[in-house]
């Protein structure tokens, strides 16, 4: 297994960026990684950009892209550069799939849930030792890199169960639909992104993350997760729980509430944009709170 410390480079410029799904409105832990990402990128002087990962239409949304990017308008959020939609770079997944095939660097596997369970919940590689082996199934990585942890910039020293670090994950599922794990990294790799900022939803993802962006020989980004806004502990706010949508007449009491979950001074409720101009100035990193969740309070 690798261990992988990832830096940002002091040459080059700071970019950051925020790619929420289509799934459904913005929601209080939606503008919380928003607004996380945007402060960090704004407060180095770096650039921020949108990316809207749709590439799961089972769980889209219509109207939702559209609705999500007018939500962000709305709370004063200016981002750089044209949005990315992942629906427009499925060419560039594929190709690489096909070179990870050829290359003998990704396999078809046809095992099922319940044949995975029955390997105790960890995939084998079984598939990838067969004699003659599959044309169709979902693609799976040969996972050589095996990176078991990192250094999260603010939580710091993040480590990994070994059968998960190990395990051979997949990059194309069996339904035809590229992973999350596979797009994202492409896509941050396309967009030159520096710094990962999100929810401590994905921080064990991070690790695969890696090991793909070792594997594919590109340059990996830093990262930092943000704790999750939860209801209860382990039950975090999402768009498949219904969390309410932000209330995009009225961004100032959310926008506040927002600073005050990460740590931060609140700032005079003028302008969204006059708000997010003021919490960039004062933005303090060590503020943030270095725990995984933070359970909301009525």
């Amino acid at each position: 297994m690798a261990t992988l410390t990832t830096a940002i480079s002091p040459q080059g410029p700071y970019v950051g960026r925020f790619a929420p799904s289509p799934s459904g409105a913005l929601h209080f832990g939606s503008l919380v990684a928003a607004l996380g990402s945007y402060l960090r990128a704004r407060s180095l002087g770096g650039k921020w950009l949108i990316r809207i990962e749709d590439i799961d239409p089972p769980r889209e949304v219509k109207g939702a892209a559209d609705d999500i990017l007018r939500t962000l308008e709305a709370y004063g959020f200016e981002w750089d550069d044209t949005v990315l939609y992942q629906s427009a770079r499925t060419d560039a997944y594929q190709a690489k799939l096909d070179q990870l095939l050829a290359q003998d660097d990704a396999y078809f596997c046809q095992c099922s849930r319940k044949q995975i369970q029955a390997m105790g919940g960890i995939y084998d590689g079984r598939c990838h030792q067969l004699a003659t082996p599959h044309q169709s199934g979902a693609i799976r990585l040969v996972n050589r890199a095996q990176v078991a942890e990192f250094t999260d910039n603010l939580m710091g020293k993040v480590v990994v169960d070994h059968d998960f670090a190990t395990e051979d994950f997949i990059i194309k599922r069996s339904d035809g639909l590229y992973a999350y794990q596979l797009a994202v990294v492409l896509d941050d790799a396309h967009q030159g992104i520096s710094e990962v900022v999100r929810g401590c939803d994905l921080i064990e993802a991070s690790c695969r993350q890696l090991s793909l962006y070792q594997s594919l020989g590109l340059t990996a980004p830093q990262w930092l997760h943000l704790p999750l806004a939860c209801l209860t502990p382990g039950f975090k706010l999402s768009k498949q729980n219904h969390a309410q949508a932000i209330d995009k007449q009225h961004p100032q009491a959310s926008l506040n509430a927002a600073l005050t979950f990460l740590g931060q001074s609140t700032v005079e409720p003028t302008s969204a944009a006059q708000m997010l101009a003021q919490a960039v100035a004062q933005f303090e990193l060590t503020a943030v709170p270095k725990q995984r969740e933070i359970i909301l309070t009525a």
